[in-house]
């Protein structure tokens, strides 16, 4: 049996990349986004996916099920973009018409529409703390009102298999109270995170568990590049176990080139160390504490945002070489495996990259659904078998 999955704001596919990688009977059915270059980056991954390049706010489920010959939505998952908070209810009797819509309760509509036994909202942890925890709340009776069971955890993909710490507010809905589990930590990593002040709404790795992949256990396998340099040969054979999970068969390097500095870039990047302290104050006039810094190797690395390429952005300096991090660089901290197609310019595959959903956090969860999937799917059955006397 296979599990039909909808992906909304679906990005580079990527989390949903994660539920394929971990089981065959995960089925991307249907994805959405408004950019041309996710879309199409869905479509180079995923060719037999029912893909809508649109405004969510502008589309009709019904589309949707029509392009899938009526076929179920088991699952939906997505991360809806951190804005509009203020109303989010679905059961209006004219939703599309209310101009206080917002794309959290975009989210909403299609759950009511499709009514899948789950569904996975991602999202930033500021959400946690948003409008003093008034957007979380509604959020909850959103779906509530919709008669789904809700439980969210924060999740951080250091403790994943990601050489990241990248941690995500993640809420599970379902339609049996009973069957909503959260994936159990593998990789340990006790350096600085955000957090939350409530201990139990976090996942945390037990002690013993695996250290954390560090940045350089990620990355080494590449080669040196200077400033504007690229190579399409790798430095090594891989190195460890998740250089291999990556690599696959791959024979040719893609996507190593190294932004191409300014002389001035150039001699703030020599100054560069752990945090922004270290650059001459005549180099430069402002920026966070992180911006200008280089990675430390021997951990995960900080979050990778849209700007990993520009030197100012938080902590995307190469620990030894004196550049910005490259787009393959990225693509493995985000967990991106080298066959892994992208469309659009350097620009655009950046953008996607930093606002992915590391792949091995969605296999993560994806395993921890998929046994609740399967105990729903006996129990259901149960209720149907009678008893020969």
């Amino acid at each position: 049996m296979e599990y039909n999955i909808l992906d909304l704001f679906c990005g580079t596919g990527s989390f949903a990349h994660g539920f394929l990688q971990h089981s065959k009977k995960y089925k991307l059915a249907a994805a959405i986004d408004i950019l041309k270059v996710a879309t199409e980056t869905v479509r180079a991954n995923n060719p037999n996916c029912f893909i809508i390049n649109e405004d969510i706010r502008k589309v009709n489920p019904f589309i949707i099920k029509e392009g899938m010959n009526g076929g179920k939505i088991d699952l939906i998952i997505g991360g809806p973009p951190c804005q509009g908070f203020s109303s989010i209810r679905p059961n209006r009797s004219n939703i599309n018409a209310d101009s206080r819509n917002n794309l959290f309760q975009e989210f909403a509509r299609f759950v009511q529409y499709f009514r899948p036994t789950y569904f996975v909202l991602e999202n930033v942890v500021g959400l946690l703390t948003h409008n003093g925890g008034m957007t979380l709340r509604t959020l909850e009776r959103c779906f509530a009102d919709l008669d789904y069971y809700t439980d969210w955890r924060i999740l951080n993909a250091a403790n994943f298999g990601v050489p990241q710490k990248r941690e995500r507010f993640i809420l599970i809905g379902s339609t049996k109270k009973e069957f909503i589990n959260f994936p159990q930590p593998t990789h340990n990593f006790k350096g600085k995170i955000i957090g939350y002040n409530n201990r139990s709404k976090m996942i945390i790795a037990p002690e013993g568990s695996k250290n954390a992949i560090t940045l350089f256990e990620a990355i080494s396998d590449l080669p040196k590049l200077n400033n504007g340099e690229e190579s399409n040969k790798y430095r090594y054979s891989p190195l460890n176990d998740y250089q291999r999970k990556l690599r696959k068969d791959c024979k040719q390097l893609t996507l190593h080139e190294a932004s191409n500095h300014s002389l001035k870039m150039l001699e703030i990047i020599k100054h560069s160390s752990h945090n922004i302290s270290s650059i001459p104050s005549h180099l430069i006039t402002s920026g966070f504490s992180s911006c200008y810094s280089r990675m430390n190797p021997n951990e995960p690395a900080n979050t990778i945002t849209v700007k990993f390429r520009s030197p100012s952005s938080s902590k995307c300096i190469h620990p030894y070489q004196d550049r910005s991090l490259t787009i393959r660089e990225a693509a493995r901290i985000q967990g991106f495996e080298d066959d892994f197609k992208f469309s659009g310019s350097n620009t655009d595959i950046s953008s996607l990259i930093g606002n992915a959903v590391p792949a091995p956090l969605g296999e993560a969860i994806a395993a921890s659904m998929l046994a609740s999937l399967n105990s729903i799917k006996k129990s259901t059955k149960s209720e149907y078998v009678t008893v020969e006397k």
